[in-house]
């Protein structure tokens, strides 16, 4: 490290000993004479200075990374502060920031990325490790049609190219800057014949002295990056090929003050690439797995539940774990003369073999209840179903009929928990059902047994998720579930999704399974 200043003019006022040991001038031939001609003398480097001054004059510290000139080999970090008392002029701090990349720095960028499976933070990892240890800008793309239509595309030199932006990163601005004006995610074409388009067709590096005019143009209407493209002068454009196929590209760029890229720094950017691609492929395809799943998963979903006159309707399902969907299930149909069918299940288990075998469940409940079935034959019908499911040996099942009209509900239960009753005022009840059977096992008969449902009646469907787990007993679970109820619909006008929530969101804390709650209500 030395320290020296300069006047306000750029000319040497004091340069001691440390200055001469690191940059090989002496105090007699440095003193006096302009910084540009004794030590910043490569290109672009007066303007650099100059930026510099202003910058001091105007009370504000200038830090900046340079290469070339009279500093040799290697780069430096100079840091440019207004000098204290009546003279003007800066105290400069220089300290060699930057010598040239190694494999030493491969195998520091090779533990720094693919850390996660997360697209976007693979490529921030990356800019992390390319700025500012190797250049000063970066952009890295992927193509658009990969990444939308999981489809390579044809890719040939002379034609343009869709890309989404991944990452960027540019020396000396701070990321909330770097990411309002390069935001992640934004799509943009790279034109014919030019660096991005070429590297991605042809899948070779290429080498430039500047940016086409298309790129000037949009970096100069970027806010907030200096003077755009007319600062770097230097850039490297480097295919991302993985798996036989290019995903997308690296665009490198390096300022006056820095070095030009070298063909050994070509083979260096070649290498990064190389690991780069194969851990933002990875995340691309992790991407693409997740989002077809939760795709598949969300089509499985309910519909918008058919609800009659005369019958208020709430809902709360959470699955288990991180998928969006399991093996519970609930419907609910409208019937004629204003009654309703309200079917809620349990395919056993949770994830993608029991959420297989719910739907299949579901649909073929919600087919028999449009033939008007009794509760007692429509489990039934489904038993005989269950038993050619493959993906679940068995599942539970609550059937009921309701008629808001006469104040009555027809319920059967096929190994499944009873439902509660909620009274207006809060005071709960279990009925006390038949259990039956599960679902799958060859039953084949099944019992209904009527209640009776008063207006402002509320009757509490579940699984058994809701209210047992490994550290709660089914009895303690629905004791607890009793009183939440009895909390949350304590007045008779309370609004039904919400207590439904509440109850939900209370005995949940413990939950380990799929978690379904209906709570059907009749209007007073």
């Amino acid at each position: 490290m030395a320290v020296f200043t300069l006047d306000d003019q750029g000319r040497v006022t004091g340069w001691p000993e440390s200055a001469a040991r690191l940059f090989g001038p002496t105090a007699g031939e440095a003193a006096g004479r302009h910084v540009c001609d004794t030590l910043l003398t490569g290109p672009g480097q007066r303007g650099l200075v100059g930026h510099a001054l202003a910058e001091v004059a105007a009370g504000r510290a200038w830090t900046s990374t340079v290469a070339g000139g009279g500093l040799g080999e290697g780069r430096f970090a100079i840091r440019c502060e207004p000098l204290a008392g009546p003279v003007p002029g800066a105290v400069v701090t220089a300290w060699r920031a930057w010598p040239p990349p190694s494999a030493g720095w491969l195998a520091d960028a090779a533990a720094r990325i693919g850390t996660t499976l997360d697209l976007t933070k693979t490529a921030s990892e990356v800019a992390g490790v390319a700025v500012p240890d190797f250049a000063d800008a970066v952009g890295i793309f992927a193509a658009e049609r990969l990444l939308a239509d999981d489809e390579p595309g044809a890719s040939v030199r002379g034609s343009g190219m869709a890309v989404r932006r991944l990452a960027g990163r540019v020396a000396h601005q701070s990321q909330a800057t770097t990411d309002a004006v390069l935001p992640a995610g934004e799509v943009l074409v790279f034109d014919p014949g030019t660096p991005g388009a070429d590297t991605m067709a042809t899948g070779q590096p290429v080498l430039s002295d500047h940016l086409d005019d298309r790129s000037e143009e949009r970096m100069r209407r970027l806010q907030g990056l200096a003077e755009g493209a007319g600062r770097y002068s230097s850039f490297l454009a480097m295919p991302l090929a993985a798996r036989g196929t290019v995903v997308g590209c690296m665009l490198f760029a390096r300022t006056p003050a820095s070095p030009a890229f070298t063909p050994h720094e070509v083979t260096l950017a070649a290498e990064l690439a190389s690991r780069a691609a194969v851990c933002i492929d990875n995340a691309r395809l992790y991407h693409r797995e997740q989002r077809t799943a939760l795709a598949l998963q969300r089509g499985l979903l309910p519909g918008q539940p058919d609800v009659p006159d005369g019958l208020d309707v709430a809902h709360r399902y959470l699955p288990a774990g991180t998928s969006v969907i399991g093996g519970d299930w609930h419907d609910i149909l409208s019937l004629p003369g204003g009654r309703a069918a309200m079917v809620v299940g349990d395919a056993m288990g949770h994830g993608p073999e029991a959420a297989a075998a719910m739907v299949q469940l579901r649909t073929a409940a919600h087919a028999l209840a449009g033939l008007e079935l009794p509760p007692d034959q429509l489990l039934s019908r489904l038993d005989r179903i269950a038993e050619t499911i493959s993906t679940a040996p068995f599942a539970t099942c609550v059937a009921t009929v309701i008629d808001p009209a006469a104040g009555s509900c027809t319920a059967g239960l096929a190994g499944h928990l009873p439902p509660i009753l909620v009274l207006p005022g809060g005071d709960t009840r279990v009925l006390a059902l038949p259990p039956g059977l599960p679902l799958g096992l060859g039953a084949g008969v099944f019992d209904q047994t009527p209640i009776s449902l008063p207006h402002g009646t509320t009757l509490a469907l579940y699984t058994d998720g809701l209210v047992e787990s490994r550290t709660r007993s089914i009895d303690d679970g629905i004791a607890a579930l009793r009183k939440a109820l009895s909390t949350a619909l304590a007045t008779p006008d309370a609004p039904l999704q919400a207590a439904c929530d509440a109850v939900a969101h209370a005995l949940s804390q413990q939950r380990e399974d799929d978690t379904t709650l209906v709570l059907v209500r009749v209007r007073g």
